[in-house]
């Protein structure tokens, strides 16, 4: 199963948070029982540790994230791995892209950057300096204070929060990125979906990582793809449990589920109806070529 982290932590009553039209706020710490899971996010958000190590898995990198370090992190699906040795407490700024989109826009006079450039990126790093440290902690105080949190003084502070990045000469590839926001109003389909096809999410939480509705969502991937959702995913999918049969040392189940099948059963038709032979028999004859 694949968390949908921003509905899991809107709705959880246990963590406490400040939502906003545009952000959401919220204190986590980990439970110590959790050491490995899979998570999206439909609403890119900066993670700030407090204490304890996690480790944050792109398509692409592992970032190791530590007490007193940052990250931002894009729309997309992820893996992590929880270490026990320090209780983990971090704070999570959600922070929609219209809520960036509107801030580089309304701030460009003031925030110098590179030409935005096309970004394979889905995690960077943010350089935490002591001005930064301080407000992270100042707004992880809030919840200390008691009583309702004025909605205005928290977009006064992730305006800040933003502020202080985007200021930041060593934060320039985040910055590159968020000048992207701008010249694009829908996130391209064709990224989102190559990145993130073998995953196991509904049509629907497809069409939320790539900002539209699920209506939308279908007529605009049949422009890009030349056919439906359904038949391009198990297609990609199949192909990926191939070349996992291929070089791979996992067993079935593992290239089942690691390729997006969420049973066995549907995996092995699938797979033979596409190539000829079962999975298990598909790998046999492979190793012996």
């Amino acid at each position: 199963m694949t968390l949908d982290v921003f509905k899991y932590f809107k709705n959880d009553p246990k963590n406490n948070k400040l939502i906003g039209d545009d952000y959401l706020f919220v204190e986590y710490k980990c439970p110590i029982e959790v050491e490995k899971f899979k998570l999206w996010t439909d609403t890119p958000f900066i993670t700030y540790v407090i204490s304890g190590k996690k480790d944050w898995t792109s398509v692409n990198k592992t970032y190791p994230l530590h007490s007193g370090e940052s990250l931002f992190i894009r729309k997309g699906i992820y893996n992590t791995k929880q270490y026990f040795e320090e209780d983990y407490c971090t704070i999570l700024f959600f922070i929609t892209e219209d809520f960036i989109r509107r801030f580089i826009t309304n701030n460009a006079s003031v925030i110098k950057s590179a030409s935005p450039k096309e970004h394979y990126d889905q995690i960077f790093p943010i350089h935490v300096t002591n001005s930064l440290n301080s407000l992270f902690l100042s707004v992880f105080n809030y919840f200390d204070m008691g009583g309702e949190i004025p909605r205005e003084l928290v977009e006064i502070k992730f305006n800040e929060l933003l502020f202080n990045i985007a200021l930041n000469p060593a934060n320039q590839d985040l910055i590159s990125f968020f000048n992207t926001l701008r010249q694009v109003e829908k996130t391209s389909i064709q990224d989102i979906m190559m990145k993130n096809f073998h995953y196991d999410l509904q049509l629907e939480e497809y069409a939320r990582l790539c900002g539209r509705s699920l209506s939308t969502f279908k007529r605009d991937f049949k422009v890009h793809f030349n056919e439906t959702p359904g038949k391009w995913l198990t297609n990609m999918r199949l192909d990926y449990a191939k070349t996992l049969l291929q070089n791979s040392e996992l067993n079935i189940n593992e290239v089942c589920y690691e390729s997006g099948f969420k049973n066995t059963s549907h995996f092995n038709s699938s797979f033979k109806q596409k190539f000829s032979y079962p999975p298990n028999q598909y790998r046999n004859l492979h190793l012996a070529t």
